[in-house]
């Protein structure tokens, strides 16, 4: 009957290490993999909505250009000395602003 008990009760730590083991697992994704992907969205939210006409970006194609217009989810961009070159493109495309009055 001894025997018993000792089997049983090594089953059941066993089985606690392996929800502690779980546990672990999931708090290192969340820190290492969710984490991080939530702040840079709210930094690009918030880098966004402070988007102004006149500003200064750069779009993830490499092209810089100009703010002329601004929609809900759209912007109008003038690239080069060119006026003509003015292109409409989602805000999301958007990778770093650079604001016309930090000049």
């Amino acid at each position: 009957m001894g025997i018993l008990l000792t089997e049983d009760a090594a089953a059941a730590g066993s089985g606690i290490i392996m929800i502690v083991y779980i546990v672990l697992i999931v708090a290192f994704m969340y820190f290492v993999m969710i984490r991080p992907q939530k702040k840079e969205q709210k930094r690009m939210a918030a880098m966004l909505a402070e988007l102004a006409v006149g500003d200064s970006v750069l779009t993830n194609s490499g092209f810089y250009g100009i703010v002329i217009d601004i929609t809900d989810d759209t912007v109008i961009i003038e690239f080069g000395n060119n006026k003509n070159c003015r292109i409409p493109m989602q805000k999301s495309a958007i990778a770093q602003i650079e604001k016309a009055d930090a000049e």
